[in-house]
């Protein structure tokens, strides 16, 4: 018997809603992108080119008067809106899919996992640098044991952006929650913690360094996971000379990589999974990382380990598979909680000192 596709609504088609959902849900078995909500003329235009199937709603309120007609919303609009719309879709009897940050705080996050819990519906987010190859390749690493036992975490998400580009994302306003901390922080706290387990203590520096930039745009992260793993994360938009993505240190070895996922390129590119077959997520053998022990990788020291593919895809075929009963949520608001507890630990040793216990 054939199972008719779950119809997913998408709330936003600005650069999260039309990069890394539109493609991912297109290239899900057991997934239709039934419609888009945006209010922007060229974006409902650009939406239609790309998927000629697909209905256009101007806001989120279009979309609850026929919830009867959907199985799923992923929220994809600016992080001020989260809660509310997530808050809403679930109250409606639907499932939801949230970017991250999926709230402002822990306690939001925990709020809405509790009433994703009580409606018996999933509540889901959006963490896709977890299938980013290098992280992948990394993960297996420390599984297979092969660098030890881990002491330092070192992840790197850094940029050259000397210019502030404006938008939400940079707006001062704390309900927009921009800055970097809770962007690429957002993804180098779950890395660690996923990788790591929780943490017991956080201390961290959060700095606007360009002029003219209203919100955080330096972030440094120390993690001491209840383990004994220390985490150092970096995330910045002032790194005029880029560091590892990783550099992970172990009892017996250690594994260095330069450079990022090259998914988020591709699909900026226009390239999709579907078109792409196998080559989608593979990294060309000049970026893989090495392992090895007293040697630089700078001076052709350590043994080369090829870069798994990244899976973004992954994330969504995750999804279809748990609301089917066939898999497990692959990212759970709990989840995301734990992570916003480190980074509002963060802010907290930036703003007063010292180390946080994360609450």
């Amino acid at each position: 018997m054939t199972t008719a596709p779950l119809r997913v609504a998408l709330v936003g088609f600005g650069l999260a809603g039309s990069v890394f959902h539109a493609p991912m849900i297109a290239a899900a078995e057991g997934l239709v992108l039934d419609t888009v909500v945006t209010s922007n003329p060229e974006r409902a235009a650009q939406a239609r080119a790309e998927y000629p199937d697909v209905r256009i709603a101007a806001s989120a309120d279009e979309l609850w008067p026929r919830a009867d007609e959907l199985d799923l919303v992923v929220v994809a609009s600016p992080n001020r809106t989260h809660v509310p719309l997530a808050t809403e879709a679930l109250r409606r009897g639907l499932h939801v899919v949230v970017d991250k940050p999926v709230a402002g705080t822990a306690a939001e996050a925990r709020d809405l996992a509790a009433l994703a819990k009580e409606q018996g519906l999933l509540l889901s987010v959006f963490q896709n640098r977890r299938w980013d190859g290098d992280f992948l390749t990394l993960r297996k690493l420390v599984e297979d044991g092969a660098l030890g036992e881990v002491q330092r975490f070192e992840s790197r998400f850094e940029r050259w952006r000397p210019q502030p580009k404006g938008g939400w994302r940079e707006s001062a306003d704390p309900a927009e929650l921009g800055g970097l901390l809770y962007d690429l922080g957002s993804h180098v706290v779950d890395q660690a913690l996923h990788l790591f387990g929780p943490a017991e203590y956080v201390y961290a520096e959060v700095d606007t360094r360009r002029p003219g930039a209203l919100i955080d745009d330096d972030v440094f992260i120390a993690v001491t996971h209840a383990g004994g793993v220390r985490s150092h994360l970096y995330a910045s938009a002032t790194t005029a000379q880029l560091g590892p993505r990783f550099r992970v240190l172990g009892s017996t070895a250690g594994y260095v990589k330069y450079g990022l996922d090259p998914q988020e390129n591709a699909l900026r590119e226009g390239l999709r999974p579907a078109s792409e077959g196998e080559r989608w997520g593979y990294e060309p053998e000049g970026m893989w990382g090495a392992i090895g022990s007293g040697e630089s990788p700078l001076t052709g020291g350590g043994k080369p380990v090829p870069t798994l593919p990244g899976d973004y895809p992954s994330y969504y075929r995750a999804v279809a598979a748990a609301l089917t009963g066939a898999g497990e949520n692959p990212v759970t608001a709990l989840e995301a909680a734990d992570a916003l507890a480190v980074l509002e630990a963060a802010a907290r040793s930036a703003r007063d000192g010292g180390t946080v216990k994360p609450a």
